[in-house]
């Protein structure tokens, strides 16, 4: 990675000096199949850039990340490539007020998911092409000036083998040289262009409203087209359109709509206009959850939103990032609730959402949501939990703050004011200030400009007859805030618990006296921010909390019951309540829990408190208890339902016990049965990686399962499970195929990690600590960020949870405080959730 970051203060150079006319992009792809000899696979790329000098300098640089640069021409003029490349950048002198800079260069396809990823498909050996580029990876496809605020049109024309069909961001067509060319497209920034190239199966449609006509187009791999449920996804598509035009008042400006499901896929999804491409993973090979078909719907709904929100309006640097990864995170979740089947989204945005965010916003890496991004190994690490889903909860504070009518109406003045151009926090707030007549700047102050999370608390007295004499709420924080929320009062009612009171009210300083519930009957249980209004950690008052652990599962509303696992899981994080405790309230109400998507997040949260957070002394005990919860409400669960398929999946991440083990045996077999259950591939994975695990699934037994599904996702499953199994050399060989050795792709990378690293392994990896501390750096400066990221996470030796490993990670922060910003920051991160399990630990042994 040296010499490829690009500082904040360099472009904001570069953009004083210059402004982009427009590029010409010619690629020759077809080097991606046949044989090669090269040690690296290239493609000819020729980049034609036609920009002006607008400031008194007259050298600059464009950006490049290529193997080789086979001749560089400006204005004329040839330059040495040996003397101008260095391998990230390309030096240019003497400019004039109008310049024509061509580079030919020999690219390099991608096997990490960054750049030309090239991809090939074991099934059926055909070869699958797609770009990804954001933050900053165009400049491995093509020669550019790698920067948002640098906006210009793009003609792309794209020379590919003999079969193949090409996407781009503007409408394409075949010459009868072969050569596909491509509309020019509106001004935009380099990272959202894009390529999608191969034999892929794609689908079309049309939307129509009025005026508008908009091509749809959607694609993936011909293996997946069997299970390609097109039709869903266009209808999605088309009710986002709806709302999105109803609700912005500016046409989608881009054209053709385009989405392609591409393989080993880095993301969820990227907002390339007219081009958006997905992670395959959205395609569902078999039986799954309506909160995954919901997972999908707002990821498509998030990337839609960015055609207004990021592509069409974009941000001048990094810095304001959440100006469209946070409006687009928000307008998911608004969109799906208001236009598609799935109108309880706000439930899964307060429990799934939210904890990605308060997580983010407790680590000593948290920052505003207006982040200070120096250079792009900083925006890299930016693509967070605080910038996407605190500062959607941040916008829906906004909501209820400005209301709904002034917060549309602003976005409609600042899409019509801002098309097509860059712009700064000030820019939206100023909108927002005209339609809302508020003062925007205290509020972004607070809010935007300002790191942590709030607690909110209620404080309440009773008079004699039980009746409330005051109830007010406390705020902590390092800096309060003003919160509008909803204060609800539940009480039990026939064997249910059911609000009967609520007030809004907003919440200023460290106290304040809720007047609308004083001499309100006495509550079973007050949840301060009901409804989810704003971003806050929720605490309760002791009659509230053991309410909550006598009846969570009778809470009416799903919303509540949603706040309200949330507010208990924060409890465990933060080390205020036992892990067993949490686990007990689990097997006591998880099985009352009607929401799925809910209960698969409280599933995961159950996991991680036996695995991290409960005393070493009763985490056996407390895994073989989720074991026994988890068989109990898999038998009893509705036959064929999408609960009885997710106990089944929990039981399989849980079972441990001989007589557990021979159960998920039968089930692969088939001479065990669950009555309505459906063992497809996908669940035949989930059942067999225990198994692998325990050391009771062999090489061959795996392989074996591979021959039944010798597919892209199989061979992922294949590879997570053989670096599974319980052997020290097994455990040797995966380090070094991630460690040693770079051949190993992105999604291969990813599942030989998620093998490695065990729970119940926690000895046999033991020896990999040390070891991680000596190779991190040198594996932050030889892969690429994304690898560099997936390694640094993935490997922390976060089962070797004891204060022996704390001390080393301190170490290695105080020997390298020269390491990469970004290096050290991942490193940090990880130390604090070490940390924070030993804090939780702590907490659970009181129980012992």
């Amino acid at each position: 990675m040296p010499g490829e970051n690009l500082s904040r203060d360099e472009a904001h150079e570069r953009a004083s000096l210059l402004s982009v006319d427009g590029y010409e992009v010619a690629l020759d792809l077809r080097s991606a199949v046949g044989e090669s000899t090269e040690a690296v696979r290239t493609f000819r790329s020729v980049t034609t850039i036609r920009f002006r000098r607008t400031g008194e300098a007259d050298a600059t640089f464009v950006d490049l990340i290529a193997p080789s640069v086979t001749s560089v021409t400006l204005n004329g003029r040839a330059l040495d490539p040996a003397a101008v490349f260095d391998g990230a950048r390309i030096a240019l002198d003497g400019l004039a007020d109008e310049n024509v800079l061509v580079v030919d260069a020999q690219c390099a396809y991608s096997r990490t998911g960054e750049g030309m990823h090239r991809f090939v498909d074991p099934e059926d050996g055909e070869v699958y092409l797609y770009t990804q580029y954001e933050p900053a990876d165009a400049r491995r496809v093509y020669a550019d000036f790698e920067q948002p605020d640098l906006k210009a049109p793009y003609r792309f024309e794209v020379t590919a083998p003999d079969g193949w069909t090409v996407w781009s961001n503007g409408v394409g067509e075949q010459g009868a040289d072969g050569v596909w060319r491509f509309a020019e497209t509106a001004p935009i920034s380099t990272y959202i262009t894009c390529v999608v190239a191969g034999p892929y199966h794609y689908v079309t449609d049309t939307y129509r409203r009025g005026d508008v006509e908009i091509p749809l187009g959607a694609m993936c791999r011909k293996g997946l087209a069997k299970h390609f449920d097109a039709d869903d996804v266009f209808l999605v598509t088309k009710q986002g359109f709806d709302f999105f035009h109803d609700n912005f008042d500016f046409p989608y400006p881009f054209g053709k709509y385009d989405q392609a499901f591409v393989p080993e896929y880095n993301l969820g999804a990227m907002e390339n206009p007219g081009m958006v491409t997905f992670t395959e993973e959205y395609i569902y090979r078999g039986k799954v959850t309506r909160a995954a078909y919901e997972r999908r719907a707002n990821t498509i709904l998030h990337e839609m939103a960015h055609m207004w929100f990021g592509d069409l309006v974009t941000m001048v640097w990094w810095d304001d990032l959440w100006l469209k990864e946070s409006f687009a995170d928000f307008m998911g979740s608004f969109s799906l609730a208001e236009a598609t089947r799935f109108t309880d989204s706000w439930v899964t945005f307060a429990n799934n959402r939210k904890a990605w965010a308060y997580r983010a916003d407790q680590l000593p890496s948290t920052h505003p949501v207006t982040a200070d991004i120096r250079d792009l190994e900083d925006a890299k690490l930016n693509f967070d939990g605080i910038t996407y889903a605190k500062g959607a909860s941040v916008l829906k504070q906004l909501v209820a703050y400005v209301g709904r009518d002034a917060f549309l109406e602003g976005a409609r003045r600042y899409f019509k004011r801002h098309a097509y151009g860059n712009t700064r926090l000030a820019d939206l707030l100023a909108v927002l200030e005209e339609t809302s007549g508020r003062d925007m700047k205290a509020w972004s102050k607070s809010w935007l400009q300002t790191s942590g999370v709030n607690v909110l608390a209620p404080e309440v007295t009773y008079d004699a007859e039980g009746r409330i004499t005051e109830l007010a709420v406390l705020q902590e924080g390092d800096e309060p805030r003003p919160h509008r929320i909803a204060v609800g009062l539940y009480r039990l009612t026939d064997g249910e618990l059911v609000r009967y009171a609520r007030t809004e009210t907003d919440v200023a300083g460290a106290r304040t006296v809720v007047d609308a519930l004083a001499g309100s009957e006495r509550p079973d249980l007050i949840l301060v921010n009901d409804d989810d209004l704003t971003y806050c950690k929720v605490r309760f008052d002791e009659g509230s909390l053991d309410t909550l652990r006598g009846h969570l599962g009778a809470i009416t509303d799903p919303l509540a019951r949603a706040l309200c696992w949330s507010a208990l899981w924060n409890l465990t994080r933060d080390g205020l309540m036992p892990a067993r405790d949490f686990v007990a309230a689990v097997l006591a109400f998880a099985g009352r829990e009607t929401d799925i998507g809910v209960l698969q997040m409280v599933h995961a949260w159950a996991r991680t408190a036996v695995t991290h957070y409960a005393a070493p002394s009763w985490r056996e005990e407390g895994g073989r208890r989720l074991a026994e919860g988890g068989l109990r409400e898999l038998r009893t669960a509705e036959p064929g339902s999408e609960h009885q398929l997710t106990w089944a999946r929990f039981f399989a991440a849980t079972a441990s016990t001989d007589t557990d083990l021979q159960l998920l045996e039968g089930l692969l077999a088939g001479t065990a049965r669950i009555d309505g259950l459906d063992v497809d591939q996908e669940l035949r994975w989930a059942l067999l990686s225990p198994l692998a695990e325990a050391g009771r699934a062999d090489e061959a037994r795996i392989g074996e399962e591979l021959a039944r599904d010798d597919t892209a996702s199989g061979k992922r499953h294949q590879v997570r499970l053989l670096a599974a199994r319980p052997s020290a050399a097994v455990k040797a060989q995966a380090w070094a195929q991630v460690v040693e050795s770079d051949t190993l792709s992105n999604a291969l990378v990813g599942a030989t990690i998620a093998g490695f690293a065990q729970p119940s392994q926690r000895e046999l990896i033991a020896p990999y600590a040390e070891k991680y501390f000596a190779v991190i750096e040198r594996i932050w400066a030889e892969r690429s960020i994304q690898i560099g990221m997936d390694v640094v996470r993935g490997l922390f030796p976060a089962y070797q949870d004891r204060p022996e490993t704390l001390a080393a990670t301190d170490a290695w922060l105080a020997a390298h405080a020269d390491a990469a910003p970004a290096l050290r920051r991942l490193v940090l991160e990880s130390r604090d959730d070490l940390a924070r399990a030993l804090r939780a630990q702590e907490c659970d042994a009181l129980e012992d």
